[in-house]
């Protein structure tokens, strides 16, 4: 349990933290910051999750951006 009181993203959804980046970046942006054709290829919230949600290493790269990112919420 002391592993999700140091886990900075405990409680903060996938699709939350999807949500909050396009809002802050831009599909665009977000597409260059994280080479994911998902993003830039008529990207949808949907999509991403369901590709995101199946793939470790590109859910890592959206939380490190997340987490990178100043203003969120975390």
């Amino acid at each position: 349990m002391s592993e999700q009181i140091n886990n900075p993203l405990h409680g903060i959804t996938l699709k939350t933290i999807l949500e909050e980046l396009v809002n802050y970046y831009g599909w665009e942006e977000l597409g260059q910051r994280v080479k994911i054709n998902c993003f830039t290829n008529q990207p949808s919230i949907n999509s991403s999750l369901k590709l995101l949600r199946k793939t470790a290493w590109a859910r890592t790269m959206v939380e490190e951006l997340y987490l990178a990112t100043p203003l969120l919420s975390h």
